[in-house]
């Protein structure tokens, strides 16, 4: 079995930790090892092939913290064009080298995953379904709180001859919460975390029969000699940006799901950040030294720098100091960190 790890995006939720050239996943935010890294770690129980695909702007860093990969394992896009593309690129390659009917597991990076076994356990069974019922087989994750940050994925009937794998009636986009708390109660509705899995000749008989965009994305690199000689690096620059969930999975009646056997937490935000770390009795979590704190409650304190960290009095909060910025934020409030980075660079091209 091959699993492809998307290393791809800026992370700008996670300003000033997270920048442009040294994105979320490059970080180690839930342990000693980075996102990539542990999501690497996780990858080669699935199975002995490993592909990375990463951007140019970064790819460097990701080579560094994955020295151990072999350098053509690396797909390294020339700019970003979203994951439907991403996906498109690396068919294109596996398809020149592997066998087309080997099952391929499309994972992110970002993700913080503590339950190995059971993730590799959810990888195989969406594998062997994808095999005997010829689908595109994605992993949904059994919603804990009613979410309005994450896709759902309605699920339908069992699929004939497989194990926990369920049709999908359809996808449902982002939520309101009064929304979200009707698909809690429903019992049949999971998270969207973009796992996909299948073999080339299944994605691509799905892909030609519902997504000419990507059809034609594929059909221009699979005509080029060389992976990622100039002609090939002009040719995906020239595509538009495509994201797999709606340029394939939401036009698709023949999609599978398997409900993931693993704990998952996509860390979007600081307040995602503080939930997957070990926090006091007082429910802080302080990483760096020379902070000082009193009377706090609730907290997520980073510092990288020498200078002294002091908070007095407050709830709720995070506290990001590095050589990249200041954030002081409400921890309810972190999300809208997108929104101020996008303002600071406003500033800085004016």
């Amino acid at each position: 079995m091959i699993t492809v790890i998307i290393a791809g995006g800026s992370g700008t939720r996670l300003w000033p930790l997270s920048t442009s050239d040294y994105p979320k996943h490059l970080l180690k935010l839930t342990g000693e090892r980075s996102l990539l890294q542990s999501a690497y770690d996780r990858a080669k129980e699935v199975g002995d092939t490993v592909y990375v695909v990463t951007e140019a702007s970064h790819a460097h860093h990701v080579k560094d913290q994955l020295s151990e990969l072999p350098e053509e394992n690396f797909l390294i896009e020339p700019g970003r064009r979203g994951t439907g593309n991403c996906i498109v690129f690396a068919l294109d390659v596996i398809s020149r080298r592997h066998d087309h009917d080997e099952p391929i597991a499309f994972v992110h990076s970002d993700h913080h995953i503590r339950d190995v076994e059971g993730y590799v356990k959810s990888l195989r069974t969406a594998a062997e379904a994808s095999k005997i019922a010829n689908k595109v087989t994605l992993i949904g994750i059994e919603p804990t709180f009613p979410s309005t940050g994450f896709g759902y994925i309605e699920r339908d009937g069992e699929v004939e001859g497989t194990v926990d794998t369920y049709n999908i009636e359809s996808f449902k986009e982002k939520p309101d919460f009064e929304t979200a708390q009707a698909y809690l109660r429903a019992g049949n509705y999971l998270w969207n975390c973009g796992y996909f899995v299948g073999s080339v000749d299944t994605f691509m008989s799905e892909i030609r029969r519902v997504s000419p965009e990507l059809e034609e994305s594929y059909d221009k690199l699979a005509g080029i000699d060389e992976v990622l000689n100039q002609d090939y690096k002009d040719t995906y620059l020239s595509f538009p940006d495509l994201v797999i969930d709606y340029a394939l999975a939401e036009k698709s009646d023949n999609l599978a799901v398997v409900p993931a056997t693993f704990d998952w937490m996509d860390i979007g935000s600081f307040k995602d950040l503080h939930e997957a770390n070990d926090s006091n009795e007082q429910g802080n979590f302080f990483r760096g030294s020379s902070i000082y704190d009193d009377e706090l409650q609730n907290a997520y304190i980073h510092n990288e720098e020498e200078k002294p960290v002091v908070v007095i009095g407050l709830d709720n909060i995070v506290v990001i100091n590095t050589p990249n910025g200041i954030l002081v934020a409400r921890k309810d409030l972190s999300q809208r960190v997108k929104e101020a980075v996008a303002r600071i660079k406003e500033d800085q091209v004016s």
